[in-house]
């Protein structure tokens, strides 16, 4: 058997997304600090932002090497990790991983669109992890490791879906799996604890288990 199969099979339990009525309750404020600037591009971590600067959200499995992903690209003004898209309020990273929040590890990109576009930024999205696997990246195991974009407004939405429905196309043609990428408005972001935030800067041989697939994602022109 496939040894991803056999994990997964193992693991049923917490690739199950849990109903709000099941979900741990969460708190009112968050139970911890969020550090107040960006330990590698020195910018804050919340809004507000710049005048010009735009954001986006993006899940794609273990937060570390998502975001340093994102801050290695020139034109981005901040990143941080945190819960998105799930249903428990101001979750903790125990919690979270308990698969009983229903959020996803999640990464806001601030960016400056006259430097980097959106479309940049889904083509990183796309190349650097399997957005095949459904509840998992690799061994990585769960509904906080799904793929998701996260989008604040009509034209995120579009221009995600048009990419996204490309690669798929690109994806089976290549005799992978199809997309399992969510496409969804963004909820709130509930910023992760000071130690997750630019964890590969702080750990540069900690942990990262993202993987692409090898295919290319290419931008197709809007309609």
């Amino acid at each position: 058997m496939d040894i991803g199969k056999l994990m997964g099979m193992l693991n049923a339990d917490k690739t199950q997304t849990v109903s709000p009525e099941d979900a741990l309750p969460g708190r009112s404020e968050p139970g911890f600090q969020v550090p107040q600037t960006h330990a590698v591009l020195g910018n804050p971590l919340q809004p507000p932002f710049p005048d010009g600067i735009e954001v986006a959200y993006f899940a794609l499995g273990c937060f570390w090497g998502a975001e340093r992903l994102f801050w290695e690209l020139d034109g981005v003004w901040s990143t941080a990790v945190g819960y998105q898209n799930g249903t428990t309020p101001n979750p903790t990273y125990e919690e979270v991983c308990s698969g009983r929040t229903g959020h996803a590890e999640a990464v806001m990109v601030a960016y400056d669109p006259t430097k980097v576009s959106y479309e940049d930024l889904l083509k990183v999205f796309f190349e650097e992890h399997d957005p095949t696997q459904g509840m998992r990246q690799g061994n990585d195991i769960g509904t906080q490791y799904r793929s998701g974009i996260y989008f604040v407004n009509d034209a995120q939405k579009e221009t995600a879906e048009r990419v996204r429905d490309a690669y798929d196309a690109d994806l089976r043609a290549a005799g992978k799996d199809p997309v399992t990428t969510d496409i969804e408005p963004a909820g709130p972001f509930y910023y992760a604890e000071d130690y997750h935030q630019q964890y590969l800067h702080k750990v540069p041989n900690g942990y990262c288990g993202l993987k692409g697939t090898g295919v290319a994602c290419t931008i197709p022109a809007a309609a």
